[in-house]
């Protein structure tokens, strides 16, 4: 199975802004993948958070572009060795999605159509730490960078940010995902370079 589609260009450009180790800038937006890219209909699409007791909080494709959009502007850090900086996203912050959901889970599992899954600490996810984004550069997001929505936490390995995303469900536990249970970090700090186990 690949995980690099036709199209991948590294580049190694000087920087002077500080980057995670073992880093590199690229000003291009490369596509990696764990598998096919999925068509998701958006009058079916569905984003639930489920509780570890439980309970379900589910938002439409309409209820969720309805809520107060953010627009964090954020560098992305690839586990492949890749930043991109000051990219730009829109988006509704996790807060907002989390604000009605009752908790005392402590992980997260996040899932996505195609069946990627990856796993977070929940305080990772909340406190102006995570969104759900829709749009990029000005744009609606395109399928092949995750669209029509993905999880977008900047300041973890961007392998954190689900494409696709369809769920999160809170845990008691830390169950590890896809990539984390191939042998990647299961908390993935790009400062830390925390790539894989036991890093």
């Amino acid at each position: 199975m690949s995980i690099v589609n036709k199209g991948f260009h590294g580049r190694r450009d000087q920087v002077t802004t500080a980057l995670p180790p073992g880093q590199h800038l690229t000003s291009d937006f490369p596509v990696l993948q764990a598998g096919p890219t999925p068509r998701i209909d958006l009058d079916r699409w569905r984003f639930t958070i489920g509780t570890e007791l439980g309970t379900e909080h589910t938002w439409t494709w309409a209820q969720l572009t309805a809520l107060p959009p953010e627009r964090p502007v954020v560098d992305i850090h690839c586990v492949t060795s890749w930043s991109k900086l000051d990219t730009r996203w829109e988006g509704v912050s996790l807060d907002t999605l989390f604000a009605t959901v009752d908790t005392a889970a402590d992980f997260a599992l996040v899932h996505s159509y195609g069946g990627y899954t990856t796993n977070l600490p929940l305080e990772d996810l909340l406190d102006g730490k995570a969104w759900i984004v829709y749009g990029y550069d000005g744009e609606p997001l395109s399928p092949a960078h995750g669209g029509p929505a993905r999880l977008l936490v900047p300041h973890l390995y961007f392998w954190k940010s689900a494409k696709w995303v369809s769920s999160i469900q809170l845990r008691d536990d830390d169950e590890p995902g896809f990539w984390e249970g191939l042998g990647y970090h299961g908390y993935g700090d790009p400062w830390r370079e925390q790539r894989y186990a036991g890093d």
